[in-house]
């Protein structure tokens, strides 16, 4: 690898090699191959004049591309698709006659995207399982463990580590679902023409609609699709492109709210994602134990985010049947996004599955906030032994402000307990009924059980390879 030049640091240091293969141009090309065999066979099979010997010299030449011959055609016709229509056919002389009959550059170009769109979001489906899944699992670990909640990042009513959990993954299920409703409405652009009237294939025809109705489906069903969209312009509905990026940035919002809490929770010491032996936090601070991992989640996702208006600013101004100012974006936004993605849940999974939780900070963390969430319990107390509800919910209140000054201006030890204890209004309570925190977490564990249930078990069994669809954590 030449390192004089600017190298993609998706493809150089986060992204899976399956995923930067997937982009690559011996996939991309191969596929725009593909396509010219799909066209041949299926014109074959309609009465052009196509012969086996034809077909049968593309499919062998189908891997064999010579780029530097490509790059050559390119730079004198100055048109990327009619130079690999020339490299395609210098290799096969006798099918060059028929390379791309009847087609425009769409044909190849937005139907070899639809492909590589599909395949991708596949795999981003299947590493979402693992992630959902890998989460899933913690959240049953650590389902009844109390602790401390927050709204407003204040504290708030306990729940438990586990419940949280299934927060982040209940987002990613949402997103998985978006994904699996994108792969399944994906259509194919198949044979549609310059402008999307088929006009050539028409002519080709001899003027039989029946026959170019039977192309399209044919075309569209060697590509693997049930069907092709009902109408289009010279490309495929670019609001498919602008789809996918929401589907994206979603995966990406989801991570980084995530990522940001294992942050701020890692700050408090109550958990960290994982920290190798010998892996160093900071060149100056040798203690420091940095959460790079969720830090680079939240920068990616950042990314992808920003990258969702692309798409929407494509699709708003193509004019009429298309406008070619689509081509340089989109080279750009649909590899890039994937693979920030992939990085991304390539980073959540290893958080994931290998999180670090300290029961004791925890719990030490959730006592020092208790004796206030305790008040609601203790003021039922008080009023089943006979006291004035609202007395006695006007003396917490002042004991709780009193303990609260205490904290702030003193930095003293919350000792609200121990206040409303000496109180004569609350002799009658019985307070050792109030010392287990895991009578404050309402049904916490029991959502947790229902969650995996209803939710990730069912991509265990949907998603069965999500063990090995893991890759490989760089940087």
């Amino acid at each position: 690898m030449s390192h004089e030049f600017y190298q993609n640091p998706l493809i150089e240091r986060y992204s899976s090699p399956e995923m930067s293969r997937l982009w690559g141009g011996q996939r991309k090309f191969e596929t725009w191959r593909r396509l010219w065999i799909a066209l041949a066979e299926a014109e074959q099979e309609l009465g052009l004049p196509i012969s086996d010997q034809q077909i049968e010299q593309m499919k062998r030449q189908v891997a064999n591309i010579d780029f530097v011959v490509a790059a050559q055609y390119e730079k004198q016709l100055r048109h990327d698709v009619m130079a690999h229509v020339h490299t395609y056919g210098d290799v096969c002389p006798d099918a060059k006659p028929i390379i791309h009959l009847g087609a425009t550059s769409c044909y190849v170009t937005d139907n070899a995207d639809l492909l590589l769109l599909r395949d991708a979001l596949r795999l981003i489906a299947e590493k979402l399982a693992g992630v959902i899944i890998s989460l899933g699992k913690f959240a049953k670990e650590y389902r009844d463990l109390p602790c401390l909640a927050f709204t407003h990042l204040q504290p708030a009513q306990p729940t438990t580590v586990g419940k949280r959990a299934t927060l982040w993954a209940y987002d990613l299920v949402l997103d998985l679902h978006e994904v699996e409703h994108r792969i399944d409405n994906l259509l194919a652009r198949s044979v549609k023409g310059t402008t999307g009237t088929q006009a050539s294939f028409l002519k080709l025809f001899d003027g039989d609609h029946a026959k170019v109705e039977q192309l399209e489906k044919r075309v569209a069903q060697k590509m693997g699709f049930d069907d092709s969209f009902a109408v289009t312009g010279q490309t495929y509905p670019r609001k498919i492109d602008a789809q996918i990026l929401d589907v994206l940035s979603g995966i990406a919002q989801s991570s980084q709210k995530a990522a940001t809490d294992i942050r701020i929770l890692a700050n408090r010491k109550e958990l960290e994602e994982p920290f190798e032996t010998s892996q160093i936090g900071s060149s100056a601070m040798p203690y420091k134990r940095n959460p790079m991992r969720s830090e680079r989640i939240c920068g990616l996702a950042r990314f992808v985010t920003s990258l969702q208006t692309s798409p929407a600013q494509t699709l708003a101004t193509q004019w009429m049947e298309r406008t070619l100012d689509d081509s340089a974006n989109r080279r750009l936004v649909l590899p890039q996004a994937f693979l920030a993605i992939d990085a991304i849940l390539i980073l959540y999974r290893n958080i994931a599955e290998g999180l670090v939780v300290y029961p004791q900070v925890v719990g030490k963390n959730l006592q020092s906030e208790l004796p206030f969430m305790m008040t609601e319990n203790i003021l039922m107390l008080a009023v089943s032994q006979g006291g004035d509800r609202q007395e006695l919910h006007e003396r917490i209140r002042v004991l709780s402000h009193e303990a609260g000054r205490a904290i702030k201006e003193d930095g003293a030890d919350n000792d609200l307990l121990d206040r409303i204890k000496a109180d004569s209004m609350f002799r009658a309570v019985d307070f050792s009924a109030l010392t287990d925190p895991r009578q404050f977490v309402g049904r916490a564990p029991e959502q947790v059980d229902a969650f995996w249930d209803s939710q990730v078990a069912p991509l265990c069994d949907r998603y069965s390879t999500w063990e090995k669809a893991q890759s490989e954590l760089r940087v």
